[in-house]
């Protein structure tokens, strides 16, 4: 054995070792994990809930920053000031990872560059909800006048890009019909305009039509999910209700560490992330949000974020959106 051999051998040990040392005393200081969500806001509970987690289990506080506005871009450039070392986190919404790149002509950020994706945090799916009195019984009647007549039909969500527009766009695409999207200012306007049958359809989660519906203003004729949710039982998937088969629309968002964080470093935050995600007190916080456990591996995760982006891309060329 070489005296050269015998150096490299114990460099790779040295740097394996010191390696594994990061990740056992990770973290040595106090972690922020930055959100582009707003106090109060579904995401951001759910953010609050995996760091008052961490706290406990790394014993250094885990604290979260609000930065909303700005499409995100604000907690972005917070996050990509911030330190490299993995004591600055970023709360991702899955738009910004998916269509943004798609949307923008010019992001602050690269999604594949900026960014190491290490695990989402949950997944909601979207109701096709309509008034309480809307002539609509399911989707297929939906489809049906959609068709007989062309163009004159309206959907609404809050902004261009978001998962409501792309979701209601790629309906139009899979049912070959042609519809007005509405853009309303916030989501309490976007959903009172579905009550008052100002819009003839929109799609919103239990967190967003659920006030009104629980009220009795909002009916929801479809789950666009796989299948039916557990809180929701008495409402079909939209193949059910006569829509189009395998029509998924979900929002979900994710937590994302620096590039170039030591491995040893990433799966731990990765696998602590993961365990405060699984504890029976998060599960019932998510029931009461509306949120489905998300629990892909890594590398699953990674695959998924790529199809979606591929997916949201034909979307949204087809539909001409664009935000620069």
């Amino acid at each position: 054995m070489s005296l050269m051999f015998i150096k490299r051998f114990l460099a790779l040990l040295t740097v394996g070792l010191t390696l594994a040392a990061q990740a056992q005393t990770f973290p040595s200081k106090p972690v922020r994990i930055i959100t582009p969500f707003p106090v109060g806001s579904g995401p951001e509970g759910v953010a609050r809930l995996v760091a008052d987690k961490l706290s406990k289990s790394w014993g250094q506080p885990v604290t979260v920053e609000n930065r909303p506005g700005g499409n995100g871009f604000i907690a972005i450039d917070a996050f990509k000031r911030g330190a490299t070392d993995g004591t600055d986190l970023i709360q991702l919404d899955n738009v910004h990872l998916t269509a943004y790149p798609h949307l923008f002509k010019k992001l602050p950020y690269n999604a594949a560059n900026d960014f190491d994706v290490l695990l989402p945090l949950f997944k909601t799916y979207f109701f096709v909800t309509a008034a309480t009195d809307s002539k609509y019984k399911n989707v297929a009647d939906i489809v049906a006048d959609a068709k007989a007549n062309p163009g004159k039909l309206n959907y609404g969500s809050w902004s261009v890009g978001n998962p409501v527009h792309l979701g209601s766009a790629l309906f139009e695409t899979v049912t070959g019909t042609e519809m007005q999207h509405v853009i309303y200012k916030e989501t309490t306007q976007l959903y009172t305009g579905v009550a008052t049958g100002e819009l003839a359809f929109a799609l919103g989660t239990s967190a967003t039509a659920g006030p009104l519906y629980r009220a009795g203003k909002l009916k929801f004729l479809a789950i666009a999910a796989p299948k039916r949710l557990p809180a929701f039982k008495d409402v079909p998937t939209v193949v059910e209700s006569g829509g189009p088969k395998d029509f998924e629309v979900s929002g979900w968002t994710a937590i994302a560490a620096p590039k170039g964080l030591p491995k040893a470093v990433a799966e731990k935050i990765n696998a602590d992330i993961a365990k405060a995600l699984a504890e029976p007190d998060v599960r019932e916080k998510f029931v009461s949000f509306g949120y489905e456990p998300f629990t892909p591996t890594r590398e699953q995760f990674v695959q998924y974020i790529q199809a979606e982006s591929a997916r949201l891309a034909g979307v949204i060329q087809k539909s001409k959106a664009a935000l620069d």
